[in-house]
């Protein structure tokens, strides 16, 4: 409790005694009747702050009143204890150390950080619960106290000189438009600026937030412009995909994450956001627009033609295109021998089945079947659709082909080896048993027929002539 509650906490009950104790006050009252209005007050229950509902002595009710009549409105003010803020279990030294400890540790409780004082033998006095609690409340050192300055010192404001040298990403909710099918559907946008310039690097409308979406933009800002030192984005879905993960730490890429319920550290992505409520959707007509790709079209243009050319109170006044083009030496470029399209791949693993099949996305696929059984890698553009999609199949990190879609009546063409000849084989007669005899007589016999080839009704009339 810091001192502004401590003094509203102090205030409240002076009114509640005060209010009490008024009216016996009142100097036309005769001892009689101040005695019977003291006697009927303490038989009621009182709604004391911070206390809740209770009864009060006369003697007490008495004691302000004189109080009241002596000294007036103050003398009803609650008395502050002469130790106030100290604490009588533990020295000024120790509790000097104790406070000091919390400082340096907010995320720590103030009963772990004694504990943790008293195995090493730094504090030797021992304190209660409550005494400890009330100790660190009039310090102003409670654990969320601790916290929210601790984590007010990581929020402050900051700006990156060069170009590229952080970029942040983040998705907002815009107008709803028309779909394939014609119905209106909420889109969305998908931004990222340029940190020391305020540049918008690129801006995609989708109806859902896909992952894919936000590795495409990754890929077109190096390609476009050159290597990035890190990305800023919060925690939502198309930002926490392990595939992104792997293509960022491929590429060298630091993807940051910021804290949950934290915007304050993406502050310049919700002012653009801001702005473009301001400017651009706010004066646009929902029902003028087409589709997805006329959405995109109108914002793009209004990105490169007005906002990037207006002047920018965060940038002094000077526009974002200006400031790019004025730091615009300071970009590194991509190293030249990055293949961006086989690093943007996606890579899985999958067992084989005895078929030499495996599934995909719903697909089926079928590899030689020298890889039955075995676990292995599928590197593929998850851009294209599953039916024309080229998978690249690896073994122990070794390309070993790629994988096709099943092909259920081109297979049955296949030549297969003769699993009946092959069952006759293995089963050698039993003399001593003769229904096993006459059994494998039978199967010979249907295996030599089967095996008989098959007779032209034209060759047995020439036979017969």
């Amino acid at each position: 409790m810091n001192d502004e509650q401590k003094a509203q906490k102090r205030r409240e009950i002076t009114e509640f005694r005060y209010a009490l104790v008024a009216e016996l006050a009142n100097p036309y009252l005769s001892t009689t009747q101040v005695s019977e209005l003291v006697r009927q007050k303490a038989g009621q229950e009182h709604q004391i702050p911070y206390l809740g509902k209770r009864r009060l002595s006369e003697a007490c009710i008495r004691k302000w009143m004189y109080a009241f009549k002596k000294q007036g409105k103050a003398g009803l003010e609650p008395k502050l204890r002469s130790d106030a803020g100290r604490c009588r279990s533990l020295s000024e030294s120790e509790t000097a150390l104790l406070m000091s400890n919390l400082e340096a540790k907010p995320h720590l409780a103030a009963t772990t950080v004694l504990a943790h004082l008293r195995r090493e033998g730094k504090i030797s006095g021992t304190i209660s619960s409550s005494s400890l609690s009330r100790l660190v409340c009039s310090m102003g050192l409670k654990r969320e106290q601790r916290l929210r300055a601790a984590d007010g010192e990581k929020h402050l404001k900051f700006e990156f000189f060069s170009p590229l040298e952080c970029v942040q990403a983040d998705c907002m909710h815009s107008i709803s438009v028309p779909d394939e099918k014609g119905l209106r559907r909420k889109a969305i946008l998908l931004t990222f600026i340029d940190d020391a310039t305020r540049r918008i690097l690129y801006t995609h409308f989708a109806f859902s937030e896909r992952a894919l979406h936000f590795e495409a933009g990754i890929k077109h800002i190096l390609a476009a412009h050159g290597r990035i030192g890190r990305l800023y984005v919060d925690n939502g879905a198309p930002f926490i995909s392990m595939q992104t993960k792997r293509i960022t730490d491929s590429l060298g890429l630091l993807l940051i994450h910021s804290r949950p319920y934290t915007p304050r550290g993406r502050g310049k992505q919700e002012r653009f956001y801001r702005t473009a409520r301001g400017q651009f959707f706010r004066p646009l007509d929902p029902d003028s627009i087409a589709s997805l790709a006329d959405l995109s079209v109108r914002f793009r243009s209004w990105v490169e033609a007005e906002y990037h050319r207006s002047p920018h109170r965060g940038l002094s006044g000077a526009t974002p295109l200006d400031r790019w083009l004025e730091k615009a030496s300071d970009i590194i470029p991509l190293d030249p021998t990055i293949d961006l399209d086989s690093a943007f791949m996606h890579e899985v693993t999958r067992k084989v089945y005895r078929d030499s099949t495996f599934t995909l996305d719903g697909v089926l696929y079928e590899v030689p079947s020298s890889l039955i059984g075995e676990r292995i890698s599928l590197r593929y553009d998850p851009s294209v659709s599953a039916d024309r999609r080229r998978l690249t199949v690896l073994l122990d990190h070794t390309e070993c082909g790629t994988a096709r879609i099943v092909d259920s009546y081109a297979n049955t063409k296949v030549r297969r080896t003769n699993l009946h000849k092959d069952l006759a084989a293995e089963i050698k007669p039993d003399s001593s048993n003769p229904a096993v005899d006459r059994s494998l007589s039978v199967t010979d016999s249907s295996l030599a027929a089967s095996e008989l080839p098959a007779v032209d009704p034209e060759d047995e009339e020439d036979d017969d002539a």
